[in-house]
C-alpha cells in the first residue's frame, strides 16, 4: 500500500488511469487504525486490479476538504482521476470495502 501526501496525491491518484482506492485516515482516529490491517489485506488480494493508497489527513487538511472527506475513516475509489465511490464512518468495514471494490474489478 502506497503512502501518499498532499504533494503526491495529484500524481498518484488524480493522474492515474484505472482504479485507485484511497484510505483517508488520521493518527488520532482509532477506527481508522483498527480497519487498516483489513485494507492492507484487501490491497494484497486486489493489487492486480486496483492501486491502493493511504493519506494521513492531519497533514493534508485542505486536500481532504477539497475531496469532500468530512468524516473519518473514509475509503474512496477513484477511476481515471474521478471519485466514483466512497464509504465513510460506520460503513467502513472490511466487508463494506470489499463489496465496493468488487463493483469495479
Amino acid at each position: 500500500m502506497l503512502t501518499i501526501d498532499k504533494d503526491t496525491f495529484q500524481q498518484e491518484v488524480l493522474e492515474v488511469e484505472g482504479y485507485v482506492l484511497v484510505d483517508f485516515w488520521s493518527e488520532s482516529c482509532e477506527p481508522c487504525k483498527a480497519i487498516m490491517p483489513s485494507i492492507v489485506e484487501l490491497s494484497e488480494k486486489y493489487k492486480d486490479s486496483m492501486k491502493f493508497c493511504k493519506l494521513e489527513t492531519t497533514k493534508a487538511r485542505r486536500l481532504a476538504i477539497k475531496q469532500r472527506v468530512l468524516g473519518l475513516p473514509t475509503v474512496a475509489i477513484y477511476k481515471d482521476g474521478e471519485k466514483i465511490a466512497e464509504k465513510t464512518n460506520e460503513e467502513v468495514t472490511k466487508e463494506g470495502i470489499e463489496a465496493m471494490i468488487q463493483q469495479y474489478v
